[in-house]
């Protein structure tokens, strides 16, 4: 891996609604996707993981929504000066995205042949032999069972894990550098959840793809990222590798997801939850918004949103009272 990431977010910020007075329900968002690397975005529903992913995409409608904030660097490159005509070019070719979903994402009247072929001539490949010959290619390379005869089928006459699999071989055709992944394994079972996440896995180690993996199962994070960045109301409230989030999780709230997850060994009648539920993303104006569901919540939380602290190595979080007990490094710059 080089130094220069791939994706850098520095500072972000989303807002939805009229611009005189909008609902920010992205604040402050920093992480960045190294070349080659496999990060995660963890947090229930609501915390603004997807928001996220479609701002680096450039896909926040704007009649409804905006960028207020921040950057977003592809390569180095600012996406946010890209012309929104250039930016499909850059979709695909250079970044792609899987769904959660796939059939809401794929046309239900058009082959998959037809599908995969359209992406490869929207990004200039022209002579329909070899658009043939490429979506056969993709199609074998993420497992598909008799590539060339199934082509001319249809969404629907393929299951679900295959479905996702054609996601997926779409998502690649072009040989994007970085693929985010939003929740492709959610409505898949157990079996065929392992099967995606090993054909991710793959990819990255033969094609050196970089992944985005957005989640609400940190056990399927663990298992295929480097890195992991938690959220939390629209906020980043944790960000470290994966053996320190797994070892030693410095926030409160990502310690409350680990211990949400099933246990082989775990005897006890029910599964833990966190008590609450997530806070619509912007309307809290101060203090920490995990406080009201935080066991070691104290007056300070109730006044002042705690900035990221500097932990153990490269880890950081914004708790006041793990990093006090920690004796964690205030950051120079406070969010």
């Amino acid at each position: 891996m080089t130094d220069a990431p791939l994706l850098r977010i520095s500072n972000l910020a989303v807002e939805f609604g009229p611009k005189k007075n909008p609902l920010r329900v992205i604040e402050g968002v920093s992480f960045e996707v190294p070349v080659g690397g496999s990060i995660g975005l963890v947090g229930e529903s609501g915390s603004g993981k997807s928001v996220s992913s479609l701002a680096a995409m450039r896909l926040i409608p704007e009649q409804s929504g905006r960028i207020a904030e921040g950057d977003i660097e592809l390569m180095g490159r600012d996406l946010l000066a890209v012309p929104a005509s250039e930016m499909p070019k850059i979709r695909g070719s250079e970044i792609a995205m899987i769904f959660q979903e796939p059939m809401s994402s794929l046309n239900p009247v058009m082959t998959i042949g037809d599908q995969i072929g359209e992406a490869l001539m929207l990004h200039g490949e022209k002579d329909k032999k070899r658009r043939r010959e490429r979506t056969i290619e993709m199609l074998r390379l993420v497992g598909i069972p008799n590539a060339e005869g199934r082509i001319g089928a249809y969404p629907h006459q393929f299951s679900g894990g295959m479905r996702q699999r054609v996601m997926i071989a779409m998502a690649l055709s072009c040989n994007p550098r970085l693929l985010i992944a939003d929740e492709p394994t959610t409505a898949l079972d157990v079996t065929i959840q392992a099967q995606v996440l090993e054909l991710m896995k793959r990819i990255r180690r033969e094609l050196g793809t970089a992944i985005l993996m957005i989640s609400h199962d940190l056990g399927v994070i663990a298992d295929i990222c480097d890195r992991v960045v938690v959220m939390y109301a629209g906020r980043v409230v944790e960000d470290a590798d994966i053996r320190s989030i797994l070892t030693r999780p410095a926030h409160p709230y990502t310690r409350g997801l680990l211990r949400s997850v099933p246990r082989r060994n775990d005897t006890s009648d029910r599964l833990f939850q966190i008590p609450g539920t997530v806070p619509v993303a912007g309307t809290i104006k101060r203090g920490c918004p995990f406080r009201s569901r935080c066991e070691l919540a104290e007056a300070q939380c109730e006044r002042e949103m705690p900035p990221m602290f500097k932990f153990e190595g490269d880890q950081r979080a914004a708790c006041w009272v793990t990093a006090r007990e920690a004796s964690a490094a205030e950051p120079e710059v406070k969010v």
